[in-house]
């Protein structure tokens, strides 16, 4: 992909701090732990009784009590846990990557929305190494990159695209911009008001139903990114031979399927949250033959 010498973003932070350690170096966990201790010795049994439930009660309405007692706003860090700053001129190759990669997104979306007489929300992307504190709550790199519709920002551990290429096999940096391409079109589904939608149809849903509405999430995700590629090209001739054929890679890398036979089990279908390596392919493609949002209404699709 040609990227050198373009416009990068100024909405990509690094954050730095993000684990879950304060008080004397003792993570969330061990925080709880040494709590229920104190309340266990001071008050006895039924102390315990009460805390387990208020942690129960937190986590129903979507608080994380672990990110509570570590300071912040569902789940978020004290000042003096997580610091932000942007890029510099010192940032390495693939930070000013993954920023020419979301100034991309900006240009195309922005266009495509002032198109339909709408104004784009520009996201911020956080890059963070080991774990994060996001208004969702904490997560390790271990979940790999993600949205959270809270705060409306993106979560990167750069760690993720040599994953990538090592245990996944989809090397390449347009495999990387699909990665990020998928994380804003959840944005955009959120900004829209498709989240939203979505989240109150999960509430009256059983688990199998609330997956499948999920898969139609992600893959929408999917053709989003593909327009967004269709939009890159046409604008500005970026994309090189292998290209697309590198995102489609790294989508069958990581559809449902392939994960769960890779980790030696049989494919669930109803367990999917994400799609089928050939849903994910599929779609994806859909989106980059069209160039049209509209066609990634994957809600609307009688098959997928």
């Amino acid at each position: 992909m040609r990227w050198r010498n373009r416009r990068q973003s100024t909405n990509v932070v690094k954050k730095s701090g993000g684990g879950r350690q304060a008080l004397g170096g003792a993570g969330g966990g061990g925080i709880i732990f040494m709590l229920i201790r104190f309340l266990f010795a001071k008050f006895g049994i039924g102390a315990i009784v009460l805390l387990v439930g208020g942690f129960f009660a937190l986590r129903a309405i979507g608080v994380d009590p672990i990110g509570l007692v570590m300071g912040g706003n569902m789940g978020g860090p004290s000042a003096s846990t997580q610091s932000e700053a942007p890029l510099d001129q010192n940032a390495s190759e693939i930070e000013q990557f993954v920023a020419f990669v979301l100034g991309s997104t900006e240009d195309v979306w922005d266009q495509e929305f002032k198109k339909r007489g709408q104004n784009y929300k520009k996201p911020t992307l956080n890059l963070f190494t080991g774990g994060v504190t996001s208004g969702c709550g904490y997560a390790s790199s271990a979940v790999g990159p993600f949205y959270c519709p809270a705060d409306q920002e993106i979560y990167l551990d750069l760690q993720f695209f040599d994953e990538m290429a090592r245990r996944f096999g989809a090397p390449g940096d347009f495999a990387q911009a699909y990665v990020i391409a998928h994380e804003v079109g959840h944005h955009i589904q959120t900004i829209t008001g498709i989240s939203a939608q979505v989240q109150r149809a999960k509430q009256s849903a059983s688990k199998t139903q609330q997956n499948a509405l999920q898969v139609r999430m992600e893959l929408q995700a999917d053709c989003l990114s593909g327009v967004w590629a269709y939009h890159e090209q046409k604008l500005f001739g970026s994309l090189e031979q292998g290209d697309i054929d590198e995102a489609l890679t790294a989508a069958n890398a990581i559809g449902d399927d392939t994960l769960q036979r890779q980790a030696g089990r049989r494919p669930m279908p109803d367990s999917f949250t994400h799609g089928t390596s050939e849903q994910r392919k599929r779609w994806f493609t859909k989106g980059w033959r069209s160039g049209d949002m509209d066609i990634c209404d994957t809600f609307s699709a009688s098959s997928l």
